[in-house]
């Protein structure tokens, strides 16, 4: 597998690096969001306030301005158009996808799997602009390489309700985390049937996945937390040095360890790595990303067990608990921009791929004790 790796490839990363900051704190789609401030990163004091949080709508009508703007070919559809034998949520919402690029490799990027995590959408979207419609050598080289799909409101249901689940419409009232709902025995939510589908469709070569975290200060200095580099089956875990040979256990932690030195470069992004319970690892076989990875076939979709790796990136706070904070909004969507940009590139100029995976012991973290699995934790000594 190449992984996207092209070494006849330079970068330029002049204009990247001077308009980051510009257009990722200007993607608010509804109102104006309040100006950044020097507050608290996000707000502990319950303050959401989600009237300006963006709705299933909102992007419907910025995908469909995204789309008439666009000057390389930014494509959207609903799953409906696309032919999934599923193509709506549990409610009857239409699921929607966006393409871009003319790439040979497929690259998968989601957002809002939980619908209380509001700035994958934003993300997403701001990534989709300057795919559509930005000229220069690093996003030309980035639509040379891959064939985007992307994904920016996974759970449109669980968003207009402001939960972190779907709710199933059986009469039951079941509510379903849609990310522990690939795998044997699950699909029981229509979103994960329909998105499940279209990942067979597309067999990405690899898949960034955002996400919202609780309010959480680094281990050993007790600073505030940004965001989290996570990968949903523990690097040295009981799983992930199984799979392809152990590739997918060096290559994402390459990607985070790239996300990590490249990031540093910016102000104000204070990162460390994703870890539940305090100090364990996780390593879930039930998570999207981590069934992309194992190559779950479910229903004969995926005969051929295509696999692929995969990372995720969690910003803190969320819009349920009342921690997410307004003054933080423009910072939380640009670290997530920067972290996708910079892996991307990574991943295209094969950068990524010369990085020391042994370093992802270098990301700030807690001592490891053990994993948190589908089925309980396993010590750390398993």
């Amino acid at each position: 597998m190449s992984f996207g790796r092209n070494p006849l490839h330079h970068r330029r990363r002049t204009t990247l690096l001077a308009a980051a900051a510009a257009f990722a704190v200007a993607v608010p789609l509804t109102a104006s969001g309040p100006a950044l401030a020097d507050a608290n990163f996000p707000s502990p004091n319950g303050n959401t306030n989600i009237a300006s949080i963006v709705t299933y709508d909102d992007v419907i009508a910025e995908l469909d301005r995204l789309e008439r703007t666009s000057n390389f070919g930014l494509d959207v559809m609903t799953l409906a158009e696309v032919g999934t034998e599923v193509s709506t949520s549990e409610q009857g919402r239409d699921l929607h996808v966006a393409t871009v690029g003319d790439g040979p490799e497929a690259v998968w990027l989601q957002g809002r799997i939980h619908g209380n995590e509001p700035y994958g959408t934003e993300s997403l979207l701001a990534v989709l602009k300057e795919l559509g419609t930005n000229g220069s050598h690093d996003w030309n080289l980035l639509r040379e390489t891959y064939t985007f799909h992307v994904v920016p409101m996974y759970n449109p249901d669980g968003s207009e309700l402001n939960i972190r689940q779907t709710i199933l419409q059986d009469g039951s009232g079941t509510r379903i985390d849609l990310n522990r709902d690939w795998g044997a025995g699950k699909f029981v939510a229509a979103e994960s049937e329909a998105f499940y589908e279209y990942w067979t469709m597309v067999d990405p070569v690899f898949a960034i996945d955002i996400h919202h975290q609780g309010l959480k200060r680094q281990a050993g200095t007790g600073d505030e937390v940004t965001l989290s580099l996570g990968i949903s089956l523990a690097p040295g875990g009981p799983t992930l040095p199984t799979i392809e040979g152990g590739a997918y256990d060096v290559l994402t932690r390459q990607m985070h360890v790239h996300v990590f030195d490249e990031l540093a470069k910016y102000g104000n992004i204070n990162m460390d790595r994703y870890q539940v319970g305090g100090s364990l690892e996780i390593d879930i076989k039930g998570g999207v990303v981590s069934a992309m990875m194992l190559g779950f076939d479910y229903k004969g979709l995926n005969p051929e067990g295509h696999s692929n790796p995969a990372v995720f990136f969690e910003t803190s706070g969320n819009s349920s608990d009342g921690s997410l904070g307004q003054k933080a909004r423009g910072k939380s969507i640009r670290q997530n921009v920067l972290a996708m940009q910079e892996l991307l590139l990574g991943m295209a100029t094969g950068e990524v791929q010369q990085e020391d995976a042994a370093r992802w012991e270098e990301i700030p973290h807690a001592p490891v004790t053990g994993y948190q699995t589908d089925d309980g934790v396993i010590p750390a000594s398993f």
